[in-house]
């Protein structure tokens, strides 16, 4: 699971800078996310891991925090 918090770090780090996101911080509440990015988001969940974000899937506590979206990827993999 660390493998998968690291990439989705990179890829909301190369948008998000000069902050310091925590792990566990709620990239919606804290304004670093719109629903166009939600949606790069997921096309970059979907095309790193080989995976099918379903309609199922798209809950906002998947997406939350960091934690939240490589949990998503250990379901979806699993």
């Amino acid at each position: 699971m660390e493998d998968h918090v690291n990439k989705i770090r990179i890829f909301l780090l190369t948008y998000i800078q000069n902050y310091d996101l925590k792990n566990d911080e709620d990239i919606f509440a804290g304004g670093f996310v719109n629903s166009l990015f939600a949606m790069q988001l997921v096309l970059f969940l979907e095309g790193e891991f080989a995976i099918k974000i379903e309609r199922q899937d798209l809950k906002l506590d998947n997406f939350r925090t960091v934690n939240s979206l490589a949990q998503l990827l250990e379901r979806k993999m699993a």
